[in-house]
């Protein structure tokens, strides 16, 4: 992508990103109640409880929305295992706790449980509404840690990483299976600190930005600065693809790609640009590669066995046509993108901008950053492509 689309791209990404204090008040919430389950008369104190966030915000992938979902582990790290505890009785103990906090710091609405996880559902002021989901887990075994060690190697991952990556994963409760209620060695795998950690590595391929971004914020190394202040074009690259996913699917929120496998074909797409028009450019033109034609369609890379596209093809999602809609959207990101780039109209541009990521740029100060002078219009035969959707029947009316 030219210069020109690099910089559009980077004020659209400055646009849809949340502010620096939202990821400030969600650390303060995270350390709240990593305080209480620390206390000495929390339930589940004495098996030395972890607290640690997972999911977007520890990525510093969020956008901008109407509310922020906080995720979390619980992880209870010693004192409890598969052949002393059933995953009822883990999820129990963690939400008893919960529910003191809840309590605690007057949360109006109750404590909600869901599949794998308990949801706090604060109610704040309109600039930061949120929830906070905790997920409870106990640390998995050695012998399974290795097996997923060996997983990655064969996967494609470098055994130094593999390793490291590996020994964060943990078994989660989930109230769907079967054996929620007896004791079972067969628990659900998850590893989201593991995750970060590889979406982090993949970040490291700019080291040379990334090291700057170190210097300007003076701490010794990258690894002292948290990942949201790492600012690297593949963030900022799945920030931009996300926004363009959420109001793209405004009206069929069910049937939208989900972040997980956006961010993780975008990570393998990803080649260490060190700007964004380039990151994009290349990320859009191959995360379409890294869908395999057979299962696991989008391997979740620190657990290779498990399929974040398993939905796909599972009949109880048929009807809303997971798979069409991702390719769908990847055409219309593919064709959108063109369209802005191919523009010499500021004004045609912002209006794109509105439309296509419901984000604002001003069009006079970006005439001017770009040095397009008057509005014009030129069209060429590949400009304003329009995608077709897929059929009508399955979209929300």
């Amino acid at each position: 992508m030219s210069d020109k689309t690099h910089r559009i791209i980077e004020e659209i990404a400055a646009s849809v990103d949340i502010p620096e204090t939202a990821y400030d008040k969600a650390e303060a919430r995270y350390k709240d109640l990593g305080g209480w389950f620390g206390r000495p008369e929390a339930k589940c104190v004495g098996f030395a409880p972890h607290i640690r966030p997972q999911g977007s915000f520890r990525l510093g992938t969020v956008v901008r929305g109407e509310e922020y979902d906080l995720d979390f582990g619980c992880r209870l790290c010693k004192g409890i295992s598969k052949a002393t505890h059933t995953q009822k009785q883990l999820k129990a103990l963690v939400g008893a706790d919960m529910e003191d906090y809840r309590k605690a710091r007057r949360i109006e609405s109750g404590l909600k449980e869901k599949p794998r996880c308990w949801r706090l559902q604060y109610q704040e002021d309109d600039a930061f509404k949120f929830h906070m989901d905790g997920v409870p887990s106990i640390p998995m075994d050695d012998p399974q840690r290795e097996l997923l060690a060996i997983a990655m190697i064969k996967f494609g991952s470098a055994d130094f990483l593999a390793h490291s990556v590996a020994k964060h994963a943990g078994s989660i409760t989930d109230n769907s299976l079967p054996n929620y209620e007896i004791i079972s060695p067969d628990w659900q795998i998850s590893n989201s600190e593991g995750y970060a950690l590889w979406f982090e590595s993949r970040m490291k391929l700019a080291m040379p930005l990334l090291e700057k971004r170190a210097f300007e914020a003076k701490v010794a190394k990258v690894d002292d600065l948290p990942a949201r202040k790492w600012k690297s074009p593949l963030q900022k690259c799945v920030q931009v693809l996300k926004c363009h996913r959420d109001v793209m699917f405004a009206e069929n929120p069910d049937g939208k790609p989900i972040s997980v496998i956006i961010t993780t074909l975008a990570a393998n797409a990803y080649l260490g640009e060190q700007d964004i028009g380039s990151a994009m450019q290349n990320i859009l033109a191959t995360m379409g590669d890294f869908v395999n034609r057979q299962k696991p369609r989008v391997p979740n890379p620190v657990n290779p066995a498990e399929d974040f596209a398993d939905k796909w093809y599972d009949p109880k999602y048929a009807q809303l046509n997971l798979e069409k809609n991702f390719n769908w959207w990847l055409l219309q990101a593919q064709a959108d993108f063109a369209d802005i780039g191919q523009s010499r109209d500021a004004d045609f541009i912002a209006e794109q901008v509105r439309k296509k990521f419901a984000s604002t740029i001003d069009a006079p100060n970006l005439r001017d950053k770009l040095g397009l002078g008057a509005a014009t219009v030129i069209t060429t035969p590949k400009s304003h492509i329009i995608v077709e959707a897929p059929a009508k029947p399955w979209m929300r009316k």
